[in-house]
């Protein structure tokens, strides 16, 4: 019962802020609209959300380390930023459309032809200056420890455009950890029933971290970010 008052409460959500994403985009971007959307969607699913540090607000690239879908809700709720995913997501029923209101640049991450195209695009969008996030994990995992960051798409920002910098940001659900990770294996409905259907509230902290200086290369670039995120992780 607490899954489905949830989910047609999200739903009802995305009417009413489609509507409104509709009229906004004749005055202006709607970026607004896509950050009350993914901050009140969040709420629905149990999230509180308590930010810590200051987070860039423009030409920005947020690095972030990667728990659970709900950490789009999370960061996007807390920097109205968009999302670097994986091509995958354009086929999952209601995310997708999540993603395409917050103009997600998809990635297909097999094809080293096409990842270099999409870091073309990568970089268009920062150089726009809305905040964008990555996730270099490249997926989530148990939500005890930090997978290796992948450093291909780093590549945008090594070094980076005039004016954009890096800023790593480190998402902690705390005891609620485990409980929402989403493992290797679990698929996305699996994990979908059990996050949602799970009584209680779930504490996200957001914790923006300094801007790390900038790096010509993008294997010391992803080192210096999953430090910096490990070491604040680790203070919590």
């Amino acid at each position: 019962m607490r899954t489905g008052w949830r989910v047609g409460r999200v739903l009802g959500l995305l009417l009413v802020c489609l509507g409104g994403y509709g009229v906004a985009r004749l005055f202006g971007p709607g970026h607004w609209w896509k950050r009350t959307f993914l901050r009140t969607a969040g709420r629905i699913f149990g999230l509180d959300l308590r930010i810590e540090g200051t987070p860039v607000s423009r030409n920005v690239l947020l690095v972030a380390n990667h728990v659970s879908w709900l950490d789009i809700l999370a960061i996007g709720g807390a920097a109205g930023a968009r999302f670097v995913s994986k091509a995958e997501v354009a086929d999952w029923p209601v995310i997708s459309l999540i993603a395409r209101i917050g103009d997600t640049v998809l990635v297909e991450r097999q094809s080293k032809r096409a990842v270099r195209g999409q870091a073309d695009q990568l970089s268009a969008a920062l150089i726009e200056g809305r905040p964008v996030v990555l996730f270099p994990e490249g997926t989530t995992g148990d939500g005890r420890t930090l997978l290796p960051f992948r450093p291909a798409l780093l590549a945008t920002v090594t070094p980076p455009p005039p004016g954009v910098v890096v800023q790593p940001v480190a998402i902690d659900y705390g005891d609620a950890t485990t409980d929402i990770a989403w493992p290797d294996g679990e698929s996305m409905g699996a994990n979908a029933a059990r996050v949602i259907g799970r009584p209680g509230r779930i504490r996200a902290t957001i914790r923006f971290l300094p801007p790390l200086p900038p790096i010509d290369d993008r294997k010391a670039l992803a080192a210096a970010a999953q430090a910096a995120i490990a070491e604040a992780l680790s203070r919590a």
